[in-house]
């Protein structure tokens, strides 16, 4: 007798669902699919309508479609499309109040966007740009130099990476900047120009930005201080020193301010410590780093509008003394120390003030630190390395796959508030913590390693949140299944700020007793998990879908 194969088992348990709504009926009419929306996916405002569209989109059999009913393959179809994922469709546009102050929102960021490989020998390539911006990122990192026959470069200074023209960067940007997002750009300028190239630069990003660069401050703001992410819709602004116009000779002319070349000029002993890395780097070729001073050329300064860079001293000084249009840069040393040892002062002050953090000097492998710790003080931009994969990156893309992929995400209301305090440091937060429970049932085709070895797969579910909030917690190992492994593992979370919180599912190979590989992952923002019975489509290493491997789940949280 010829065996019959088993179904797998998504199949099997989304069969089971089919039967206990269907009723012993051959197929689900409309009226059982409203109760099946209601009762298990928490689609509380589903009704006859909403079935019936369901019925239209996924039945394919005529008489099913007529008599507005569902067979079991279009119940599989729905169960396996977009409308079933577990991250919420409607965030898949922009959907946030985007008439905020730019302080009020998490902005996609990237540091040394120039670069593909490492910062001591990489290349410099103008697809990083194109790159960074398609992935919805919108603060670039630009490192200008000198170079020949007054074009300035842009390379990592001081090292072997390669140089490109600085002229050809702007082009790029000006031909990609809007492709996915019409929220603004930030160009981040890291400058080491002399005062004559400076004045090229800025030739350069007059005529060839033309009407997307922001070159005067705006009539008139939607909310507040500065101005909103709709208020810049299509517009490209300038991040660097600007000159001081307060102090004025007797001859009323300004004066020239000179800054400290290093990361933004910010920070006096981050500088010493780019400059120790490469000093290091170039100690056994005899010809090193020159620190030296770099004046601001005028007509650049003039294009710095909302976003001049100063110099960060304390919380209390820019409380006393920084203007809103004014924006400090932090390594994350330095950002690490604040936001351990003075959290709340740190989210109040990014109530106030754009702030960036960019990774260490000493990350010479363009590493990247977890973003999630500077999220967690209110940071809008958190810069980090876009060529270098694996979970920081996975952590922005999820935490970015929110409100249309358009760069800008509103930071939640917990960081926000003037009326109450907020340290994301302090455990107790609130008297109710939030419970989710994840059910891990199954997966389905999952990629198999080079080898042509059966997986021996598990899941791993971590919360990233605050410190309290983040844990992982792991499935058991199936055996020798990439098709269909069965979990069926129950876990449960308590949260305390659900709102800070990013999911990331995560299959692993289990290679031996200690060690597993990577196999694919998804990562998304709590607020847009979905309830009820949902499909989880994984994600390769480098962000790109592994369709049609995925995870079916159960989510549920209170």
């Amino acid at each position: 007798m010829k065996k019959v194969k088993p179904p797998s088992s998504r199949r099997a348990e989304i069969q089971h669902l089919y039967e206990s709504y269907a009723s012993g009926q051959s197929t689900l009419p409309a009226c059982d699919l409203v109760r099946f929306l209601h009762k298990e996916q928490m689609e509380l405002t589903a009704n006859q309508e909403t079935a019936e569209s369901l019925i239209e989109r996924y039945e394919i059999e005529e008489t099913a479609r007529e008599s507005r009913c569902l067979t079991f393959e279009g119940f599989l179809r729905y169960m396996e499309s977009k409308d079933c994922c577990v991250f919420d469709q409607t965030h898949a546009s922009v959907y946030q109040d985007m008439d905020q102050p730019l302080t009020s929102y998490f902005i996609s960021s990237s540091h040394n966007t120039y670069l593909t490989g490492d910062q001591l020998v990489g290349k410099s390539h103008l697809d990083a740009y194109v790159c960074a911006l398609r992935k919805g990122c919108r603060c670039l990192e630009i490192d200008c130099w000198d170079g020949p026959d007054m074009e300035p470069v842009v390379y990592h200074g001081y090292t072997l990476t390669t140089k490109i023209l600085f002229r050809d960067v702007i082009k790029t940007v000006e031909q990609h900047a809007f492709e996915v997002s019409a929220c603004p750009v930030i160009l981040s300028l890291e400058n080491h120009c002399s005062k004559e190239q400076q004045e090229v630069m800025a030739q350069y990003l007059i005529s060839i930005l033309g009407e997307k660069l922001l070159r005067a401050p705006l009539d008139h703001l939607t909310t507040g201080d500065l101005p909103s992410p709709n208020d810049l819709k299509y517009k490209i602004l300038i991040k660097n020193k600007k000159l001081k116009n307060k102090a004025e000779g007797a001859s009323g002319t300004e004066i020239e301010e000179s800054v400290d070349e290093g990361e933004d000029g910010d920070e006096e002993d981050e500088e010493d410590e780019d400059f120790q890395t490469t000093s290091k780097f170039w100690s056994a070729r005899k010809a090193g780093p020159k620190k030296k001073k770099v004046v601001v050329a005028k007509v650049l300064s003039d294009l710095v509008i909302y976003t001049t860079s100063v110099k960060f001293v304390s919380f209390s000084y820019s409380k006393d003394n920084q203007s809103c249009y004014e924006n400090t840069s932090l390594a994350e040393k330095k950002a690490c120390k604040l936001a351990r040892s003075s959290g709340a002062d740190f989210v109040q002050h990014n109530q106030k003030f754009l702030c960036r953090i960019y990774p260490a000097a000493s990350r010479t492998s363009s590493s990247n630190y977890n973003p999630q710790e500077f999220w967690n003080v209110g940071s809008q931009l958190v810069a980090l390395n876009f060529q270098s994969l694996g979970l920081p990156m996975d952590l922005n893309d999820g935490r970015f796959q929110d409100n249309g992929g358009c760069g800008y995400t509103l930071k939640p209301a917990v960081l926000m508030s003037s009326q109450r305090s907020f340290d994301p440091s302090c455990s107790q937060h609130r008297l109710k913590a939030t419970h989710l429970l994840l059910k891990v049932i199954s997966g389905s085709n999952l990629p198999i390693p080079r080898s042509g070895k059966a997986l021996d797969p598990f899941v791993r579910v971590e919360i990233n949140g605050i410190a309290s909030d983040s844990c992982r917690k792991n499935t058991h190992t199936v055996k020798h299944n990439s098709l269909t492994p069965h979990w069926d593992t129950d876990m449960i979370f308590n949260i305390s700020v659900p709102e800070l919180c990013l999911v990331r599912f995560c299959v692993r190979d289990h290679t031996g007793f200690l060690s597993s590989d990577f196999v694919g992952q998804y990562t998304l923002p709590f607020s847009s998990l979905k309830k009820g019975y949902r499909w989880v489509p994984l994600l390769s290493r480098d962000g790109c879908s592994l369709d049609p491997a995925s995870l079916f789940v159960f989510v549920w949280y209170s």
